[in-house]
């Protein structure tokens, strides 16, 4: 079913719409009868009082007063609209891996600091109220920064991370779920639930460690969501021991992660392309949509409907007939 295109506080105050071709019934009513009156008794006095030229400002002013009033009547049924606001509360774990295949330079000027810097914006994109956790994987995990709304510390941290061996995404969420578990209770609710999601970064292929898609499970189970951005291009590589070892991202396991969680999967094959999908999941797990009433809005478009009736009016130097 089709989302209305406005919706209302009050529709039931809408009634008074009726009143708009009410009136434009009239004035089209009595315009008629001025016109035969004056063919009828050869009376020409419309006229001189309002020149045949002058004619269409009256059918502005008429008209511009109508939809005023129309306008002042969708105002009075307060409209609702959707905007998105800044979530109250919530904690985003930011996973980043940081194994070796991150050293592969198809990304510029290598995966791994193109997705430091990209996470430093992401977490200025964040709301300010939020709290932020840092985990690093690669063979192993472990949360780098607990919990926090230091958003200094936390950039630091990602600008500090080091490459190391394998990689271990199961390893990576279940380090981020053990993050969830350090997030300050809310003062005013302690007993609520850490609302939150967790951002993970890599370049896919786990070789070791626990298995990801249990972990995704458990994730969900948890209640928090895991955004998974494939990082990379199927050319990437990494020189080892003077070899060349291909190293393609691998974006069927973060698929199924971010499907088994409940969250969603990007890909991000440059840094332009990284920022932007940072971009729009700040979006997503930092703001909500919510219905606010916009009855200013049209309250303002009755006001330039009024002032355009005013100043016609004034024009035709007439009365309506």
């Amino acid at each position: 079913m089709p989302t209305p295109l406005l919706s209302f506080f009050h529709p039931d105050r809408l009634w008074l719409l009726v009143l708009v071709p009410i009136l434009l019934l009239t004035y089209w009513v009595l315009s008629r009868r001025a016109a035969s009156r004056s063919r009828a008794y050869g009376i020409e006095n419309l006229n001189r009082v309002l020149p045949r030229q002058a004619s269409w400002k009256r059918h502005v002013a008429v008209v511009a007063a109508v939809l005023s009033l129309a306008s002042l009547t969708v105002a009075f049924a307060q409209p609702k609209g959707s905007v998105n606001v800044p979530r109250e509360r919530a904690t985003v774990v930011l996973a980043i891996d940081v194994s070796r295949s991150m050293e592969a330079v198809d990304v510029d000027p290598n995966r791994l600091d193109a997705a430091k810097t990209a996470a430093q914006g992401f977490v200025d994109l964040l709301p300010r109220g939020f709290n932020v956790s840092l985990v690093a994987f690669s063979g192993t995990a472990a949360v780098i920064v607990p919990p926090t709304q230091d958003r200094a510390l936390v950039k630091g941290s990602i600008q500090n991370l080091q490459l190391a061996p394998s990689t271990a995404i199961g390893e990576g969420i279940y380090s981020s779920l053990d993050a969830m578990t350090l997030v300050p209770p809310d003062p005013d609710h302690p007993d609520d639930p850490t609302p939150g999601a967790i951002v993970l970064l890599s370049d896919g292929y786990t070789n070791i460690g626990r298995n990801s898609q249990d972990a995704a499970k458990d994730s969900k189970a948890a209640g928090f969501p895991i955004y998974t951005i494939a990082y990379g291009t199927p050319n990437g590589y990494v020189v080892t021991n003077g070899r060349r070892e291909p190293v393609p991202v691998n974006t069927a396991e973060l698929n199924t992660v971010a499907r088994e969680s409940g969250g969603e999967a990007f890909k991000a094959g440059s840094s332009a392309e990284l920022q932007q999908v940072y971009s729009s999941i700040a979006r997503s797990v930092g703001y909500e949509q919510v219905d606010q009433e916009i009855t200013e809005f049209y309250a303002g478009i009755a006001l330039g409907f009024a002032v355009l009736a005013s100043l016609a009016v004034l024009s035709l130097a007439a009365r309506w007939p």
